[in-house]
């Protein structure tokens, strides 16, 4: 498969914090997967955030391709952390999923009956087909997470990248969710940041841990050795199902969960 996004050598800091990232190399393909976990702070947010645009690196480059050829950008969709949405604005379900096309749309342009059409395409993909007209201030946790699933992918983005998706769905839907995304992957690259290790397991196709730095892990049978290998770069604790080992890590500086021991 050809390669889309190409990260070199990244570093990305603030003001309080200089080095969120450093030194970061990462290749993402046309039909990946990518897993990203790591702990609170550990920098996986700020990636997201560096590969949208969103955040200027300090160091290094970020380079996107379209057919193996070098390009400016690609077609991204992002599915933000739910407490960046205000819940209480006057929108509909249609019109949050529509506005997904703004890129391609403007005053002077009215969307064309195939886009909206390709709304209700979307909103049934995503199970929202009798909510369409629902404002998003009436939706639970879970739909609203699917209606702006729904923007990100309405566009037919080259990758769609998930911050914390699974921290607000709902539970009676987060297996319908999922399938939702394993059918997107059959044409668009993910990138996904979860702490819920057990779901990125089952679901991803490779994994990246990432604090401070980055260590990847090509595939998801992960070994006792690449634990103990990306222990002092990935401090979390790995809990798992089934033949994937259970692990409990011991205390390391930093950790909040530590302090009162």
């Amino acid at each position: 498969m050809s390669k889309i996004l190409e990260i070199s050598d990244l570093s990305v800091g603030y003001d309080d914090n200089p080095y969120v990232l450093k030194n970061v190399n990462l290749n993402v393909f046309q039909d990946d997967f990518l897993g990203i976990i790591g702990p609170n702070g550990g920098g996986k947010t700020t990636l997201l955030k560096t590969i949208l645009g969103l955040v200027k690196p300090t160091d290094g480059s970020i380079s996107f391709f379209r057919n193996d050829v070098k390009t400016d950008k690609i077609n991204i969709g992002y599915l933000p952390q739910i407490n960046q949405i205000d819940k209480k604005f006057p929108i509909s379900v249609h019109d949050v999923i529509l506005s997904g096309l703004t890129i391609k749309h403007s005053v002077f342009s009215p969307y064309t009956k195939e886009q909206k059409e390709r709304v209700g395409v979307i909103a049934y993909q995503m199970g929202l087909d009798k909510l369409i007209d629902r404002p998003i201030g009436a939706l639970s946790g879970g739909q609203l997470q699917r209606t702006l699933l729904g923007r990100a992918i309405i566009d037919g983005p080259d990758l769609l990248v998930l911050d914390e998706p699974n921290s607000y769905v709902d539970k009676r839907f987060e297996t319908d969710f999922y399938k939702i995304l394993e059918d997107i992957n059959k044409d668009t690259a993910i990138i996904l940041v979860s702490h819920d290790v057990g779901t990125v397991i089952s679901l991803v196709k490779n994994i990246a841990c990432v604090n401070e730095g980055l260590h990847y892990h090509s595939g998801t049978n992960i070994s006792t050795e690449w634990l103990e290998e990306s222990y002092s770069s990935c401090p979390i604790e790995i809990v798992g199902h089934g033949d994937f080992p259970h692990r409990v890590l011991d205390k390391h500086e930093g950790c909040e969960c530590c302090k009162d021991d």
